[in-house]
This record gives C-alpha cells, sequence and structure tokens, in this order.
C-alpha cells in the first residue's frame, strides 16, 4: 500500500491485488495491543535494530523516516504520541483509522484494488498470473511491480509464504523463512508451570551468545516469550541449530547490582521460608523467586553468595524454537544480494519487492512497521524512476 502511494502520487497508473478478501490485515492484526507504529530512536540507534543490514537501513531511512511516517499518519488523520519508552502510537491506539483512511486515499488517488486475486506467478516483462476465488487464471501485464508479498507468520493473515518457490523459479536467491520474535521452547517442572505460568516477569536484563536485551518475559507451557527474548531472536536460533540448547541468563533483578544484592541476602533468612525471604529483601514477584528455584539445589538456594549470582544470572535451557506460523514476525527472504539500491531484483527487471519478503528481521517496538514501511517508499519510487527510464 504504501509503494501503491508513491506511484500513485507520482501519476502513475496503478493497480493493487490482494489474495484477501481486504487489505491490510496483518496491520490490523499488528495493532490488537495497541498499534505501534515505529520508535523515536535517534537514525543511528534505530538503523542498528536492523542488524547486520545496519548500513543499509540508515541509508534508507534517510528517505522514508519515522518522522515522515508520523507525517503520512497526520495526513492520514491520525494524531501519534509517543509512549515513556520512546515507542510512537496512534492517539487512540487503533489501527483500523489509519488503515481505513489511506485505503480510502489510495481509491481517491484512482488506484483500482483487486481482493482475492492469489499471486501464482512471476515472468519477465514484468507478467504477473494470479488465481481468482473462482478459480480462473488472469495474466495481468505491467510497466514495474511492486511486491508486497509479506513472510511466512500468522499464514491467517494472508502472508503464508508461497511466493518464496515463485521467485526461485524465477532465479532470485531466497534465503528459507525462520520465526522471528517469537517464543522459544524450555521443559519446565509442572511445579514451575503452576506457580508461574501465564504470569510476566518484569523489569529483566537476559543474555545469551553475547547479545542482551532488556524487558519483560512470560512464562508459557511451550517456554518463555516477550519484548526481552524477541531481540535475541537470532543468535538463539543459531545456537539451536548449531547445538539444539542454549543458556539464557535472566537477571531478576537488573535495577541492583551483584554486590547489593549479597549485601540483602547476607544476614541470612533464619526462620523465613526461602521464598518469604526473597520476597522481603529483593521484593521478587512469585513467577520469579519460582524461575529462581527452577533446577537450584538446596545448597544453591542457601548460601547467600550462590543464590545472589542465580539472582543476577539465573539460567534457563532453552531448547527450540515457536513454529513459524506462530512467531510475530519471519526472517529470511528475498536476499538483499538478489536486488539493487531501489530494492528492484536484479534476476527480474522491473520487479520490485518490500517489507517482509526481504531478509532482514528487528525486534517489536515500532521497527517492524516501520522497515515495512520504509522498504515499500524506497521500492514505490524505484519502480517510478523505472517507468520513467523506459518512457
Amino acid at each position: 500500500m504504501m509503494a501503491a502511494l508513491v506511484m500513485a502520487q507520482a501519476r502513475l497508473s496503478v493497480d493493487l491485488f490482494d489474495a484477501m478478501p481486504t487489505l491490510g490485515r496483518k496491520f490490523l492484526v499488528a495493532g490488537k495491543g495497541g498499534l505501534n507504529l515505529t520508535h523515536s530512536d535517534p537514525p543511528e540507534v534505530f538503523a542498528r535494530r536492523y542488524g547486520e543490514h545496519c548500513a543499509r537501513f540508515l541509508q534508507m531511512l534517510g528517505r522514508f523516516s519515522p518522522e515522515h511516517l508520523r507525517a503520512l499518519a497526520f495526513w492520514l488523520g491520525v494524531e501519534t504520541m509517543v509512549g515513556s519508552s520512546g515507542r510512537v502510537f496512534p492517539k487512540d491506539f487503533k489501527a483500523a483509522p489509519f488503515l481505513r483512511t489511506l485505503v480510502q486515499r489510495l481509491r481517491d488517488a484512482g488506484v483500482r484494488i483487486h481482493a482475492r486475486h492469489r499471486l501464482i506467478g512471476v515472468a519477465a516483462g514484468p507478467r504477473l498470473t494470479f488465481e481468482r476465488a473462482d478459480g480462473e487464471r488472469v495474466e495481468h501485464a505491467a510497466a514495474a511491480v511492486v511486491l508486497g508479498l509479506g513472510g511466512g507468520s500468522w499464514r491467517v493473515t494472508g502472508s503464508d509464504g508461497a511466493w518464496t518457490s515463485i521467485l526461485e523459479r524465477a532465479g532470485v536467491h531466497v534465503e528459507p523463512l525462520r520465526p522471528a520474535n517469537c517464543a522459544f521452547a524450555v521443559r519446565w517442572s509442572p511445579q514451575l508451570l503452576a506457580r508461574a505460568e501465564g504470569r510476566p516477569l518484569k523489569n529483566l536484563a537476559v543474555s545469551t551468545a553475547g547479545a542482551s536485551a532488556l524487558g519483560e518475559l512470560v512464562v508459557t507451557r511451550f517456554g518463555l516469550e516477550g519484548n526481552a527474548l524477541y531481540p535475541l531472536s537470532a543468535p538463539v536460533r543459531a545456537a539451536l541449530a548449531s547445538r539444539g540448547r542454549t543458556i539464557l541468563r535472566i537477571d531478576l533483578k537488573r535495577d541492583l547490582s551483584l554486590e547489593e544484592v549479597r549485601e540483602r541476602l547476607a544476614a541470612g533468612r533464619g526462620k523465613k521460608s526461602t521464598s518469604e525471604f526473597l520476597r522481603r529483601e529483593l521484593r521478587l514477584s512469585p513467577p520469579a523467586i519460582a524461575l529462581l528455584r527452577e533446577g537450584a539445589s538446596s545448597y544453591e538456594l542457601a548460601d547467600p553468595a550462590r543464590l545472589a549470582a542465580r539472582v543476577k544470572a539465573c539460567p534457563v535451557e532453552l531448547c527450540g524454537v515457536a513454529d513459524l506460523d506462530d512467531a510475530i514476525s519471519s526472517a529470511g527472504g528475498v536476499s538483499f544480494d538478489a536486488v539493487d539500491d531501489h530494492l528492484m531484483l536484479r534476476a527480474l527487471p522491473g520487479v520490485f519487492v518490500a517489507g517482509e519478503m526481504l531478509d532482514w528481521e528487528a525486534p517489536t517496538g515500532g521497527y517492524l512497521l516501520q522497515g515495512a514501511f520504509t522498504t515499500g517508499f524506497v521500492a514505490g519510487h524505484g519502480a517510478v524512476e523505472f517507468v520513467k527510464l523506459k518512457g
């Protein structure tokens, strides 16, 4: 939709095809808990959220930045605000008004919307082949094409990743789609689940494989999930792929140093139970105490120095990753080596790609949607320039 808007504003004749009955279903799902459009990080910090593609995204964000996205929202009649965490939301926290007005602006600009058209083929020309809901196949020729077919998560929204084989047949290098911003498996004891399942662990610092993050976690029957773990998806996936397991270390009291924790525990618990002692001295929550006790020996729990070390680096063994369809987003996709600086496929001149189709990932917090809008903007402008050059 971002690319279609750019192309329509350049006075090109634009057709927008979608496999689903309505546009923007994944956008609406992303906004269920309050639409986090982008983040207020400065450009250099923002770009680092895209990992190995930091330099490329810094360049693209210079063309369509978080400030540009907020200006787009304002143009659509949606006022935004910066939350205490630096995240940017619509003031009403809703996705529907933004999407509804954007679709109307596309229609007003002359964009023709074709619902229930599933892409099944791409060829030089460019030429596209669609299958309609009634089973009929239709072909469409265009001067330029922007593909925004999503990754492989949230299949119910239409992003099923089926496009990967289509582009591979056309000679495009596509990395396998993998879950990102997802849960990881832990073999919990029944006792831990009884005390902590579904309950948040707040104000944490977590680390593994040389990477770290701050935030919250939630214990689930499957394992662990939450915004403290999502930024570590890539190193955790890599460790699981090579060794089948990895240790996540959780600082349950990140506002205190190890020495301060030791001092608070040094007096001993006396007649208090371990749980009461930890609650009184460190103000740990019941799920945090349950996690601390999981797999710990009675010797560790009784020795103040060892207990303090466990509070500051509680080990949890991760042993698996959630299914792709259950992930918030996906890694993998079209390699950046397969596109030029305008996001045009080298193997298919005139065909551009945007959003989660490209092989990048970022944590939650506004970086995913910003990445989608930014790459859509860049691809849309690339398509405009390609059409102009063709005459």
